[in-house]
């Protein structure tokens, strides 16, 4: 039977999603989204000026970058991907309200 996903919060640029996963990748996506925030805030400081948004795209082009080639992460990549366009996507929505 398959694992039953568990909720999970995390924050990732100043703001906090609630997410789904499998409990045994709660390490590695709690460790991703470390290294995400971790890579926004080195961007930020060579970067003066931009927005969260722009950050945010910073780091989905340098983590797809960092893999690409990388057949055995690519699938995970494009969840990870995918995960972060939705929260781009809710960004935006939050910050052009």
């Amino acid at each position: 039977m398959a694992e039953e996903l568990i909720p999970i919060n995390i924050l990732i640029a100043d703001r906090t999603y609630r997410i789904r996963t499998n409990p045994k990748d709660e390490e590695v996506v709690r460790k991703t989204v470390k290294l995400i925030n971790d890579k926004i805030l080195e961007f930020k400081s060579q970067f003066a000026g931009k927005d969260m948004q722009d950050y945010i795209a910073m780091v989905i082009i340098w983590y797809a970058t960092v893999n690409a080639g990388n057949e055995n992460t690519h699938v995970a990549s494009s969840e990870l991907l995918g995960q972060l366009e939705k929260m781009e996507t809710l960004l935006d929505k939050s910050l052009n309200k």
